[in-house]
């Protein structure tokens, strides 16, 4: 191969010839200098970036193991909610059937406590100066269940209130027989004592029993008086409101407490002759806002009840 050179300054030019087989040689030798430059270099540069690539692998690995595990503590918190749900609307059913019962058992207008619907309420719209957001799901049935007991809990409230006004007046009301067992003895008002044989008041009304006889509270209230009485013996005392009172008394022993509340037919004393008495029976008074009341007439009244 023959190579010629030009010279600009000179003007002149040279020329040589190369061999082939030099040069082919020289090509070859710049080939090998450059390949193994270039594999030199990536085994210098492989370590680097390697390590970056383990380093990404891991924080991947990372961040799918935290979605994981957020995936699944969601999931643990919907079961949780879907339970919650349940136990609402089971409560919400038992309370439909308490409200239906109780409006049956008290004999009111099923229209005017219908459990099926609401509770009626409204009012004017007022606006919230906020974004639009619509709730998920889960959270408006939840919203409806919780409205839905609230509306149940309002009209159980108003049926209590009503219940308990009727079963105080009722329970409340003085009427009946100090004993289930037993007859009337002595009557109310002038009779002959039976210790000197002289005229005096009988406040009250005598009924004979035996000993023992449980003595019952003929209204619900509160005993005032537990203990014993001169002349009376072992008494019990009852408040029942608007101004009444029951007094039992001669005792043999009473079964009720001061500040107790009792019950309309609730065992209060047993029948005994305890104090001024001539034998086993139960003195019963009534009392209206401080004065002895003939019982008669409440005696009467609980009769023609039946």
């Amino acid at each position: 191969m023959q190579v010629i050179l030009l010279s600009r300054s000179q003007g002149a030019a040279r020329s040589f010839s190369l061999d082939s087989r030099v040069l082919a040689a020289g090509i070859t030798t710049l080939a090998i200098v450059v390949l193994a430059s270039g594999i030199a270099l990536g085994g210098y540069l492989q370590p680097f970036f390697s390590d970056k690539a383990a380093k990404v692998e891991a924080h991947l690995q990372q961040q799918h193991a935290t979605l994981s595990e957020a995936r699944r503590d969601a999931q643990r918190q919907l079961d949780a909610f879907g339970v919650h749900i349940a136990e609402l609307q089971a409560r919400l059913t038992r309370l439909d059937a308490l409200g239906e019962r109780l409006t049956e058992l008290a004999k009111l207008d099923a229209r005017e406590f219908d459990f099926s619907l609401n509770v009626g309420q409204g009012g004017p719209e007022e606006l919230i100066d906020s974004a639009a957001f619509a709730p998920p799901p889960f959270l408006q049935t939840l919203d409806e269940l919780l409205e839905r007991l609230d509306s149940r809990e309002q009209q159980l409230e108003v049926l209590e209130d009503v219940l308990a006004e009727r079963r105080l007046s009722e329970a409340g009301s003085v009427s009946g027989r100090p004993v289930r067992q037993g007859y009337l003895s002595s009557p109310f008002g002038r009779r002959t004592d039976p210790f000197n044989g002289t005229p005096r008041m009988h406040k009250g009304v005598d009924f004979a029993a035996r000993e023992g006889t449980e003595v019952v509270a003929v209204a619900a209230g509160v005993v005032t008086w537990s203990g014993r009485k001169s002349g009376y013996g072992t008494t019990v005392e009852i408040s029942h409101g608007d101004g009444y009172k029951t007094l039992y008394a001669h005792n043999r022993e009473n079964l009720v407490q001061l500040g107790e509340l009792v019950k309309r037919g609730q065992a209060i004393a047993r029948v005994g002759s305890s104090g001024r008495s001539t034998g086993p029976h139960v003195h019963f008074e009534v009392i209206k806002n401080g004065r002895q009341v003939n019982p008669y007439s409440f005696i009467a009244n609980a009769k023609s009840a039946k």
